[in-house]
């Protein structure tokens, strides 16, 4: 029964997370497809561009929320015993943020996660996620780079989970899903790495026309 419940959270959780808010608001606003605007990506960051602030705003608490929504229907599923059924939330949060990156409701093609991988993180390990949300924001408001401040949430978050596991004690399998999403982002993120290097990548600010 519980591997029945399992399944059925990882197809709703999947489902839930390929709704892609950045392309239903885009549509609504300016009857574009924010795919192919911008950078072409699915999220909050190009529909500051594209959009303007209070779009991409919008964006970035609905993504938010719908990794929020996903990880506590895991919790609600599993119950107050984190033993095996510590999987439940874990697997609800990682399918919603694979959904987000490969929606099927739009030809697989989705956004990066970052959003909903902090709603999702955020609910399992929250004060981990916040020392890396507050390193990232700073380091977003000194260079201006979205992707770098993303980039060094994700690589945080498990860094600074292990340095509170003395002080708070996590289930193995949060902690495991913390590094799975780091590698996971740092994948999505490889060509906005070179663009750093480079120095072409895109920074808070420069918009791009949905024209």
């Amino acid at each position: 029964m519980e591997g029945i419940l399992l399944v059925l959270l990882i197809i709703i959780s999947y489902l839930l997370g390929s709704i892609s808010f950045s392309y239903i608001i885009a549509q609504k606003i300016k009857k574009v497809d924010i795919r192919q605007h911008g950078s072409g990506n699915a999220g909050a960051t190009n529909t500051l561009r594209v959009l303007g602030l209070g779009p991409a705003l919008a964006v970035l608490a609905l993504d938010v929320f719908k990794g929020v929504v996903v990880v506590w229907l895991g919790f609600w599923i599993a119950g107050t015993e984190l033993g095996w059924s510590a999987w439940f939330p874990v697997a609800a949060g990682l399918a919603a943020i694979i959904g987000h990156n490969w929606p099927i409701y739009y030809r697989f093609k989705g956004g990066k996660g970052v959003a909903t991988t902090i709603g999702v993180l955020a609910t399992l390990v929250f004060w981990p996620a916040l020392i890396a949300g507050i390193i990232a924001i700073i380091s977003i408001v000194f260079t201006r780079y979205v992707s770098l401040g993303s980039l060094l949430f994700m690589l945080l978050t498990p860094v600074s989970t292990f340095l509170l596991l003395p002080y708070i004690e996590y289930p193995h399998v949060f902690i495991y899903l913390t590094l799975v999403v780091a590698v996971l982002s740092v994948w999505r993120h490889r060509t906005n790495v070179l663009r750093i290097f480079n120095g072409t990548e895109s920074k808070i600010g420069q918009k791009s026309s949905a024209s």
